[in-house]
């Protein structure tokens, strides 16, 4: 006899405290406000039950046992068993089913839930608790031998993949499940699944157990509690799997925050006709639209909506085939935005004709949408200002400048099929069919797209290297439009004309046939797919920026004019943007940087103008040479100057001076080096003598710098002269330019002085041949640990620092940049690397010179201007912890400056105040 639903069970808790926290409509321990404990998942399940909405109960293992399963050699807690099994006896009695019961039985499902949201990265087991007797049983009951079978077979190959370990091959996303199930229906003659009858469900789970006991070594183990610690050990477990550390390194999520587990009593979609499964949201997560959007599949399981495995319909269909259900769907979603205040993702079941809600989560969004959705909620009401920037991953601004398809190239193009657009966008890319085979081409620096039949999450890897993402199956919810939304990857999924082979690597429409390395052309606005490459053209508002369109024919512009408004409101913290052309000073001005944080005067060098001179310079026999040379270049260096002061006004312009090593001007090969002798008419001889005597062994650590300046003061003399005279003329035309003279790779103070004495001394001079005196600062790049740790000495000389962090971070940690590849993708699997240390400031290592540099330097220099001009300056966390270091500016690529503009507000308004331990290079450790 099965318990009163009115029983209590009392929650079992060992030292530490609770460890099973029930939900549902008979108890509910936890609320939204536990995601630390009860992961996101188990924490909004509470939060759903409690504002009473239907919710099948359930009961959350807590997160800290994940935690303590690592730091004790994958043992439980000791009062672990008990709580479940009082969980499980709670659910029993709410139920009024028995766990393994014959007649009866409770099945329930196993599920991840991290506390942020990490979709499709871990594992889930539904229909647990089937065997031989307990499957027979359901037929009984609900008369139903077909529903009956398709549970089990459905729990067999889902223990068997994420419990056992019958993983399908990476290279065609087939399995031992996968040929026996695509037998039987060529056997029966039958073209989906869908219409498999119960007898063929019946001998496919025979079939299944037969592989099981191939493939795992013995039998499938029949007793349902077995079966539950199975899964609650595999789902544990699939925390350390590689996809969820690759979605933890891109996302910055510590390794120390655990997943929890949810236990769910089981409802069917698949009990019939007058069932359903589905995912809506509350708004639409491509573009933004208020209006309740998502598909659903009838007489299905969820698994089957997100796997992609089939093609759903869209929700908007049932408001005329069951208007009673839409009905529900659109008060339940108008319920949860209300609130949770934010856009919601919600997964729900029909059984029967009633309606359950099976989880909720703060919705996975694009770019476009992440603005559009803050902007129009902070309108509406519904939250602050404050809360709309909280609200917009930063990297989500940039989306709104990412090229689109030129229109008339666009017209002249004809589509070889169509799709559900689930990304939008545009993007171009030779095809490639595995995750192996994306990555490997991205690593080349070729633009991919990731074709596959279906994607699933072991597809991370690909999925992060490709640029647009095509599949032949699955909806605008499925895992390939779920992780393209969220990743800002172009998306085209169900373009059911599509024919993959993926053994072939071919994909076959109408007459054309495509093979790898082949291009295509996405479309993700519109789900088109075009053979070959399409040029692309400025967005909407870049358009606008640009002035070739007015903001008032602009749906995005004035979204994006708000929240680069909100954004200014707020940070504290200025942006300026690394460029070296006044094209891209006047791209940066655009975007809203507030001045130049990096000129690379190297780059002035290149031109074909200047090489030749540049490489006289080089080849001097003596100091006369080396003058005679930079002579003819100082009037070059003087106009670029002049064109980037006159694009910048009266904004701060720092210039770097020269830092490379003087070989990498210079020819790399014996006949490269024997041409350039014989154009500029010097002996080969002397050439080549000259560029072995400028190679080495490690250039980085060489002659480069501030060292090339010392002892050939000349270089910079010609440098300093070109931006002194430049600003002169700057200032007769009326403009006054606040310039930042850097010099770079200090390591002594002494180096500093040797440099700022010349700078300063033709400072004068330039003031006495033009009459006009020119106000600058002088100050150095703080990229070498020793100047970190001399800073107070440094500042003696300097009137500003600017960190290069790429230096930086190359010299701190002993890496090099070029050469990681080699063991980069390890050291990410064994989580020694939480992110790139070259895309994510390394806090603890690098930050910590940062922050004693910034002690240092102001102890002797109050006031001391700081910044940070590395790569760095472009990414989110590393501006939060930037700002927390009290640098006053970060400097970032023209693109970027939006993204650091919204980055900097958040870090002032506290969002990323978490960040410094959780970003660390080095994963927290329990």
């Amino acid at each position: 006899m099965a318990r009163s639903a009115s029983s209590s069970i009392r929650p079992v808790t060992d030292a530490a405290g609770q460890l099973v926290f029930a939900f549902g409509p008979v108890r509910t321990d936890g609320h939204a406000g536990m995601r630390g404990t009860l992961g996101g998942k188990g924490a909004n399940l509470a939060e759903m039950a409690r504002i009473g909405l239907p919710v099948p109960p359930g009961f959350t293992i807590a997160a800290e046992v994940c935690a303590y399963l690592a730091a004790h050699d994958g043992a439980y807690p000791p009062a672990l068993a008990a709580a479940v099994d009082g969980g499980i006896a709670d659910l029993e009695a709410q139920q009024g089913k028995r766990f393994g019961d014959a007649d009866d039985p409770l099945l329930v499902s196993v599920r991840s839930g991290s506390r942020e949201s990490m979709p499709g990265m871990m594992d889930t087991v539904l229909n647990l608790g089937l065997n031989d007797e307990t499957a027979a049983g359901l037929a009984r009951r609900t008369g139903d031998a077909r529903f009956a079978w398709d549970c089990y077979r459905r729990f067999l190959r889902m223990y068997g993949e994420v419990v056992l370990g019958i993983s399908p091959d990476a290279a065609n996303g087939q399995g031992p499940f996968d040929a026996v199930q695509d037998a039987l229906r060529a056997e029966a003659g039958l073209e989906q699944d869908a219409d498999f009858a119960a007898e063929h469900l019946g001998e496919l789970v025979a079939r299944f157990k037969a592989v099981v006991a191939v493939y795992a070594g013995a039998p499938f183990p029949q007793e349902p509690r077995t079966q539950l610690w199975g899964a609650i050990g595999a789902v544990f477990g699939s925390w350390n799997n590689e996809r969820a550390v690759r979605y933890r390194q891109r996302y910055g999520i510590s390794r120390a925050a655990g997943t929890a587990v949810n236990v769910q009593a089981m409802v069917f979609g698949n009990s019939g006709p007058a069932s359903a499964t589905g995912v809506a949201f509350t708004r639409n997560p491509a573009t933004g639209e208020a209006a309740l959007y998502g598909e659903y599949l009838a007489n299905a399981q969820g698994e089957d909506v997100v796997a992609g495995a089939r093609t759903p319909a869209p929700l908007a269909a049932l408001a005329t085939e069951d208007a009673p259900l839409y009905a529900a769907l659109q008060s339940a979603s108008a319920k949860l935005e209300a609130h949770f205040k934010d856009m919601q993702d919600f997964e729900f079941t029909v059984e029967a004709g009633r309606l359950y809600l099976l989880q909720t989560r703060d919705a996975k969004r694009t770019g476009p949408a992440a603005v559009r959705v803050a902007v129009e909620m902070q309108r509406a009401g519904l939250i602050d200002e404050a809360t709309a920037l909280r609200r917009i991953p930063a990297d989500s601004i940039g989306s709104l400048l990412a090229p689109a398809f030129d229109s008339q190239a666009l017209a002249a193009a004809k589509p070889i099929a169509r799709g559900l657009p689930a990304g939008p966008g545009a993007a171009s890319g030779v095809l490639a069919f595995t995750s192996e085979a994306a990555a490997k081409a991205a690593q080349n620096g070729v633009r991919v797209v990731l074709c596959r039949v279906e994607t699933s999450p072991d597809d991370l890897q690909g999925l992060l290297a490709a640029d647009g993402i095509l599949t032949a199956r699955g909806g605008v919810s499925s895992h390939a439009a779920l992780v393209a939304r969220q990743l800002g990857k172009v998306c085209v999924c169900g373009a059911s004309e599509l024919a993959i082979d993926l053994r072939a690597r071919t994909l076959a429409v109408g007459g054309a046939l495509l093979r790898e390395g082949d291009a295509v052309s996405l479309d993700g606005s519109t789900g088109a797919v075009y053979a070959g490459g399409i040029a692309t053209s400025l967005s909407e508002v870049r358009q606008v920026l640009a002035g070739e369109l007015s903001a008032e024919d602009s749906f995005w512009y004035p979204l994006f004019a708000t929240v680069m408004a909100w954004a200014d409101r707020h940070r504290r913290i200025a942006v300026r943007a690394n460029a070296d052309t006044p094209a891209a000073a006047e791209d940066a001005v655009r975007l809203g940087a507030e001045g130049i944080g990096l000129c690379r005067t190297e780059h002035m060098f290149f031109d074909d103008e200047r090489i030749d001179a540049m490489r006289r310079m080089i080849l001097a026999d003596d100091e006369a040479e080396r003058r005679a040379a930079l002579a003819v270049l100082l009037p070059f260096q003087r106009q670029d100057f002049e064109a980037l002061f006159a694009a910048m006004g009266e904004r701060p312009v720092t210039v770097r001076l020269l830092d490379p090593p003087l070989h990498e001007f210079l020819p790399a090969t014996p006949a490269a080096g024997q041409a350039l002798a014989a154009k500029l008419g010097l002996p080969a001889e002397r050439v080549e003598a000259r560029i072995q005597a400028l190679s080495e062994v490690n250039p980085m650590l060489g002659c480069r710098g501030c060292r090339l300046g010392v002892l050939h003061p000349e270089i910079t003399e010609m440098q300093a002269r070109a931006l002194f005279e430049a600003a002169a003329a700057a200032q007769r035309q009326g403009v006054a330019p606040r310039l930042e003279v850097m010099v770079p790779l200090v390591g002594f103070a002494d180096e500093l002085a040797d440099q700022a004495a010349v700078v300063r001394r033709v400072a004068e001079a330039v003031t006495a041949e033009t009459g006009e005196r020119v106000a600058y600062q002088l100050g150095t790049m703080i990229e070498v640990p020793r100047a970190a740790l001399t800073a107070d000495r440094i500042a003696d000389h300097a009137e500003f620092f600017s960190f290069g962090t790429n230096d930086l971070t190359q010299m701190t940690l002993g890496l090099s940049r070029d050469d990681m590849h080699g063991f980069y993708d390890r050291y990410v699997q064994k989580e020694i690397f939480a992110a790139n240390p070259f895309a994510r400031l390394d806090e603890a290592g690098v930050g910590e010179l940062i922050v004693e540099a910034v002690r240092r330097g102001r102890g002797t220099r109050k006031g001391l201007k700081i910044g940070i001009c590395g790569e760095h300056g472009g990414d989110p966390a590393s501006i939060a912890f930037c700002a927390q270091a009290g640098l006053d500016y970060v400097s970032c690529s023209p693109p970027r400056v939006p993204v650091a503009r919204l980055a900097a507000a958040q870090a002032a308004l506290g969002e990323t105040g978490r960040t410094r331990s959780r970003q660390a290079l080095v994963p927290e450790r329990r």
